[in-house]
């Protein structure tokens, strides 16, 4: 049997500054699942996902303890390279990610630094810009495109490098209701394990069949999205609330 693409065991961790953010954080996710990570803000969402590919943790700064594996590797510090090449994270904004001249160039900085050149390049830039519909806008400047565009370019920035794992954090934000659905169809149809922090929860169950609540840096709640959906004392003790009139019980979500 394959490794699971995301193993997490025991996870503690305090930042320089003694705050601790995470308490004995533990779950598994196997390899093709689509998880959506829930919570309040401050619950610890951003410092645990910045643990799967490094940025945070032992190897980084802070202080802490626990086990981290990627596609079966323990992330220590001699595994870094091959752990970041698993994990692909998207951030909230995409001008975080974008700052080369063409979207071409932004695409082509992941896999180039890899030692990609030529046509291997070529052809790894155009998979990524097709996955996500953007082929056409190849030689325009990243600040000439809509939001939703650029949103989607920064996906395909990571898409780039062929991760095992993409994780989004709030992949719909900001977005108008036309690029939000392009973006759910775009990753609805990609062949990687998603993880995905969202406060938008009709899109956790529109993409998401499991989800992990986290909230006081620890896992409260491990479930399917539509079950812990349509708790509400589960929902109440945990600050989260679904919009006016909506009823996660009523509509499909990716299990249908």
């Amino acid at each position: 049997m394959s490794s699971p693409s995301i193993r997490v065991e025991r996870l503690v961790f305090a930042y320089p500054d003694g705050r601790q953010a995470l308490f004995g954080v533990d779950f598994t996710i196997e390899r093709g699942e689509r998880v959506a990570l829930l919570g309040p803000n401050g619950a610890g969402k951003t410092t645990l996902v910045l643990h799967l590919n490094g940025i945070l943790g032992s190897v980084a700064g802070g202080t802490g303890s626990g086990r981290v594996q990627i596609g079966g590797s323990d992330l220590h510090r001699e595994h870094l390279p091959e752990v970041r090449r698993k994990v692909g994270l998207v951030f909230q904004d995409p001008d975080d990610q974008l700052f080369m001249p063409t979207v071409r160039d932004d695409v082509a900085f992941g896999p180039a630094n890899l030692g990609l050149r030529g046509a291997d390049l070529d052809e790894r830039v155009q998979e990524a810009l097709v996955q996500v519909g953007m082929q056409d806008h190849a030689d325009v400047a990243p600040h000439h495109l809509s939001y939703g565009q650029r949103r989607r370019v920064a996906v395909a920035t990571v898409l780039a490098m062929r991760p095992e794992v993409l994780v989004l954090d709030e992949p719909s934000s900001n977005l108008d209701p036309a690029s939000r659905r392009e973006l759910a169809d775009i990753l609805s149809a990609l062949d990687v394990t998603l993880l995905m922090i969202t406060h938008d929860l009709p899109y956790a169950l529109q993409l998401c069949e499991r989800s992990l609540l986290m909230d006081n840096g620890r896992i409260a709640a491990d479930g399917k999205t539509r079950d812990l959906l349509a708790d509400p004392s589960l929902m109440s003790a945990h600050r989260l609330e679904l919009p006016y009139g909506f009823n996660p019980l009523s509509v499909p979500g990716p299990e249908n």
